[in-house]
Protein backbone atom coordinates (compact mmCIF):
# COMPACT_ATOMS: atom_id res chain seq x y z
CA UNK A 1 0.00 0.00 0.00
CA UNK A 2 1.18 3.12 -1.05
CA UNK A 3 0.31 6.04 1.49
CA UNK A 4 0.53 9.66 0.06
CA UNK A 5 0.46 13.10 2.09
CA UNK A 6 -0.81 16.54 0.45
CA UNK A 7 -0.46 19.24 2.66
CA UNK A 8 -1.86 22.95 2.62
CA UNK A 9 -4.00 26.00 3.08
CA UNK A 10 -6.86 25.05 1.90
CA UNK A 11 -8.72 28.34 2.66
CA UNK A 12 -11.56 28.90 0.51
CA UNK A 13 -11.69 25.45 -1.15
CA UNK A 14 -12.02 25.68 -5.19
CA UNK A 15 -10.93 23.70 -8.36
CA UNK A 16 -7.73 24.09 -8.06
CA UNK A 17 -7.07 22.58 -4.44
CA UNK A 18 -9.69 19.80 -5.86
CA UNK A 19 -7.59 18.87 -8.33
CA UNK A 20 -4.34 19.19 -6.43
CA UNK A 21 -5.61 16.38 -3.95
CA UNK A 22 -7.56 14.05 -6.96
CA UNK A 23 -3.80 14.52 -8.54
CA UNK A 24 -2.28 13.12 -5.16
CA UNK A 25 -4.39 10.90 -5.00
CA UNK A 26 -3.81 8.74 -7.55
CA UNK A 27 -0.37 8.58 -6.47
CA UNK A 28 -1.24 6.38 -4.50
CA UNK A 29 -3.47 4.04 -2.20
CA UNK A 30 -4.45 6.21 0.61
CA UNK A 31 -4.63 10.19 0.83
CA UNK A 32 -3.94 11.86 4.22
CA UNK A 33 -4.31 15.69 3.86
CA UNK A 34 -2.74 17.70 5.98
CA UNK A 35 -4.36 21.19 6.63
CA UNK A 36 -1.80 23.86 7.85
CA UNK A 37 -1.86 25.89 10.92
CA UNK A 38 -2.70 29.73 10.66
CA UNK A 39 1.08 29.90 12.69
CA UNK A 40 2.65 28.15 9.56
CA UNK A 41 1.22 29.98 6.92
CA UNK A 42 3.96 32.97 6.85
CA UNK A 43 4.15 33.18 3.06
CA UNK A 44 0.96 35.13 2.20
CA UNK A 45 -1.93 36.46 4.24
CA UNK A 46 -3.11 34.24 7.35
CA UNK A 47 -6.20 31.83 6.41
CA UNK A 48 -10.29 33.33 6.39
CA UNK A 49 -11.28 30.22 7.93
CA UNK A 50 -10.40 28.31 10.85
CA UNK A 51 -8.32 25.95 11.07
CA UNK A 52 -10.79 22.73 12.35
CA UNK A 53 -13.21 24.22 9.66
CA UNK A 54 -10.59 24.20 6.53
CA UNK A 55 -9.82 20.76 8.02
CA UNK A 56 -13.36 19.59 8.23
CA UNK A 57 -14.18 20.84 4.73
CA UNK A 58 -11.30 18.99 3.65
CA UNK A 59 -12.11 15.95 5.35
CA UNK A 60 -15.33 15.97 3.67
CA UNK A 61 -13.90 15.04 0.21
CA UNK A 62 -14.06 11.53 -1.15
CA UNK A 63 -10.74 11.80 -2.30
CA UNK A 64 -9.37 12.24 0.85
CA UNK A 65 -8.93 9.31 2.67
CA UNK A 66 -8.45 11.35 6.30
CA UNK A 67 -7.71 14.75 7.00
CA UNK A 68 -5.54 16.55 9.83
CA UNK A 69 -4.42 19.52 11.35
CA UNK A 70 -0.51 20.73 11.28
CA UNK A 71 1.18 20.87 14.29
CA UNK A 72 1.47 24.33 15.45
CA UNK A 73 4.91 24.47 16.15
CA UNK A 74 7.03 21.89 13.57
CA UNK A 75 5.34 21.00 10.49
CA UNK A 76 7.25 18.02 10.29
CA UNK A 77 5.76 15.95 13.36
CA UNK A 78 3.01 15.04 11.35
CA UNK A 79 4.73 13.59 8.07
CA UNK A 80 6.88 11.66 11.09
CA UNK A 81 3.89 9.97 12.39
CA UNK A 82 2.13 9.56 9.26
CA UNK A 83 5.67 8.15 7.58
CA UNK A 84 4.12 8.40 4.27
CA UNK A 85 6.18 6.97 0.58
CA UNK A 86 5.41 10.13 -0.81
CA UNK A 87 4.49 13.46 -0.45
CA UNK A 88 2.85 15.50 -3.07
CA UNK A 89 3.07 19.38 -3.75
CA UNK A 90 0.79 21.57 -4.89
CA UNK A 91 1.85 22.79 -8.38
CA UNK A 92 2.52 26.44 -7.03
CA UNK A 93 3.46 25.85 -3.37
CA UNK A 94 6.66 27.64 -2.24
CA UNK A 95 8.45 25.19 -0.86
CA UNK A 96 12.03 24.43 -2.05
CA UNK A 97 12.28 21.14 -2.52
CA UNK A 98 15.81 20.57 -2.38
CA UNK A 99 15.77 22.17 1.55
CA UNK A 100 12.43 20.27 2.42
CA UNK A 101 14.14 16.94 1.06
CA UNK A 102 17.85 17.47 3.31
CA UNK A 103 14.90 18.47 5.96
CA UNK A 104 13.30 14.88 5.75
CA UNK A 105 16.73 13.03 5.52
CA UNK A 106 18.49 14.92 8.97
CA UNK A 107 14.51 13.59 9.96
CA UNK A 108 15.09 9.72 8.94
CA UNK A 109 11.91 10.27 6.82
CA UNK A 110 12.37 7.87 3.49
CA UNK A 111 9.81 9.28 1.50
CA UNK A 112 9.51 10.56 -2.18
CA UNK A 113 8.72 14.11 -3.15
CA UNK A 114 6.85 14.77 -6.05
CA UNK A 115 4.64 17.97 -7.55
CA UNK A 116 1.08 17.66 -9.05
CA UNK A 117 0.41 18.85 -12.41
CA UNK A 118 -1.16 22.43 -12.97
CA UNK A 119 -4.42 22.39 -13.91
CA UNK A 120 -5.60 25.45 -16.35
CA UNK A 121 -8.85 27.02 -16.14
CA UNK A 122 -11.85 25.39 -17.47
CA UNK A 123 -13.62 28.37 -18.78
CA UNK A 124 -12.73 32.38 -18.24
CA UNK A 125 -14.22 32.91 -15.15
CA UNK A 126 -12.73 29.75 -13.33
CA UNK A 127 -11.04 31.40 -10.36
CA UNK A 128 -8.10 28.68 -9.29
CA UNK A 129 -6.25 30.84 -6.72
CA UNK A 130 -7.99 32.03 -2.93
CA UNK A 131 -6.79 34.89 -2.60
CA UNK A 132 -8.26 35.61 -5.96
CA UNK A 133 -11.70 34.79 -4.70
CA UNK A 134 -10.91 37.20 -1.73
CA UNK A 135 -10.09 39.94 -4.72
CA UNK A 136 -13.31 39.53 -6.42
CA UNK A 137 -15.54 39.36 -3.52
CA UNK A 138 -13.73 42.65 -2.35
CA UNK A 139 -14.34 43.97 -5.43
CA UNK A 140 -18.32 42.91 -6.11
CA UNK A 141 -19.02 44.04 -2.51
CA UNK A 142 -17.25 47.28 -2.86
Amino acid sequence: MTLVVAQGTFDLLHPGHIHYLEDAASMGDELVAIVARQANVTHKPGPVLAARQRRDVVDALAVVDRAILGDEEDIFVPIERIQPDVIVLGHDQHHDEAALRQALADRGIDCELRRASRRESAYPEEILSSSEIVARIRERRS
